[in-house]
């Protein structure tokens, strides 16, 4: 998969990028040093499997970069972060999931 451009869009409180057309996006609420991702929103249609991990890395690494702490609270994100723990750093001081 190529690299895809994600924009944070402040005003609309999301991550965006474009596949297929269509906009993807990761709603978020932002609090002091913390980052709450609260929605996932993926096209169905012509969109790769892998898709969805590859976006949520992408703003992950964006959220890294300004170093603050991120709380997901959506339920594909919590799977994600389950399945790859060296995320788990990013969370909250005694936040578990």
């Amino acid at each position: 998969m190529e690299k895809m451009n994600v924009t944070d869009n402040s005003f609309l409180r999301q991550f965006e990028t474009e596949i297929a057309g269509e906009l993807a996006k990761i709603e978020y609420a932002q609090q002091e040093r913390k980052i709450f991702l609260t929605k996932l929103v993926i096209p169905k249609n012509n969109c790769p499997n892998d898709f969805s991990d590859a976006f949520i890395k992408e703003v992950l690494a964006i959220i890294a970069e300004r170093n603050v702490s991120m709380m997901p609270t959506s339920p594909e994100i919590v799977r994600f972060i389950r399945k790859n723990k060296r995320y788990r750093s990013m969370l909250p001081i005694g936040v578990r999931i």
